[in-house]
């Protein structure tokens, strides 16, 4: 194992200082429960955006907290779900009385924590809705989920709701919005190697050189299939005929187009593959509105990328170009 760390004990205290030394305009940092607010929190009169999960994704959730998009984010140890009192912490941090939406990637331990803090929210009176986020169309459940997971979509819907939020929209319209979204967004994943996690030491799975993982998913679960390596003209369509016929997606549909490197695949391949990506969904008839190419939901330094679509219309594409500033997306300020 080569990582630029020191003790995989406190690897995850240690990046949050270097968040927060970063970018203190944006955003401040708690580490005991380890949480990410953003630095005008609380907002008065705005619904508070909050997410969270497993270190190892970034910039998902920290790298998205600011100005219309999170108003916290709490970070758990590396691929292992955030504590009821960090959410709880994130929640107490960033209340302005209008209450406040969790937004939960569907992995059991996720989903309960968030929930039992909701429940401990309430009885504060604090008005604590959930939306639970299985855009993965590789599997039906694994070892993390009951159920499909929740992967690269959950950026465009932090995105999304935020902008919302900083709008002004109420909890109700958050909420009606964010269960939208998740409604019509797709994802599917491969790798051409796997992460290592810093306390583990070894790879969560082993790739021969010439094999790759469909499928796979943001903790280094193994995919659905190993398939034999594939040049990116055969790979493209493979992710994609499987994210396009879940939903389905149809001709005249218009679309968020999320090209996600895993962490390590380099920007020359991801470029790559999102051409290929977007001429096929051209010859499908299916119009991309607005696209995002990058390592925004990553696993560690897992080779590989995901391919995720966002059906949207007029409201969500104003929402989508909504000015935000977070240290990961920026634009419109």
């Amino acid at each position: 194992m080569k990582k630029i760390i020191n003790d995989p004990s406190t690897v995850v205290a240690d990046a949050l200082s270097g968040l927060a030394a970063a970018h203190p305009e944006l955003l401040r940092v708690q580490q005991d429960p380890a949480v990410v607010v953003r630095a005008d929190a609380p907002v008065s009169g705005k619904v508070a955006v909050i997410s969270g999960g497993g270190s190892g994704h970034e910039p998902l959730h920290g790298g998205l907290v600011g100005h219309g998009m999170l108003d916290a984010a709490c970070p758990g140890a590396v691929f292992t779900s955030p504590t009821p009192d960090q959410v709880q912490a994130a929640v107490a941090q960033t209340n302005g009385g209008a209450g406040a939406l969790l937004l939960v990637k569907n992995y059991t331990g996720d989903v309960l924590n968030f929930e039992t803090a909701a429940e401990l929210a309430a009885a504060d009176d604090v008005d604590v809705r959930s939306v639970v986020i299985d855009d993965d169309v590789a599997v039906a459940d694994s070892t993390f989920t009951a159920g499909r997971r929740g992967v690269g979509g959950t950026l465009l819907l932090e995105k999304l709701v935020g902008a919302a939020a900083q709008r002004g929209a109420n909890l109700d319209e958050c909420e009606r919005l964010a269960k939208t979204v998740v409604d019509g967004v797709r994802s599917m994943g491969m790798a051409l190697t796997a992460p290592t996690v810093p306390h583990v030491g070894e790879p969560s799975f082993e790739l021969a050189d010439n094999e790759m993982e469909i499928g796979i998913g943001i903790h280094g679960e193994p995919g659905r299939e190993r398939a034999p390596l594939e040049p990116a003209d055969a790979l493209v369509p493979r992710l994609l005929d499987a994210v396009v016929s879940d939903l389905p997606f149809e001709r005249g549909d218009r679309v968020i187009l999320f090209t996600n490197s895993m962490g390590g695949t380099p920007l020359l391949e991801l470029y790559l593959a999102h051409g290929i990506a977007e001429r096929l969904l051209a010859d499908r008839g299916i119009v991309v509105e607005r696209r995002l190419v990058g390592p925004y939901v990553t696993s560690l330094e897992m080779q590989g990328m995901s391919l995720t679509l966002l059906r949207v219309d007029d409201q969500m594409l104003e929402l989508w170009d909504e000015p935000v500033c977070t240290p990961a997306l920026r634009w419109g300020m």
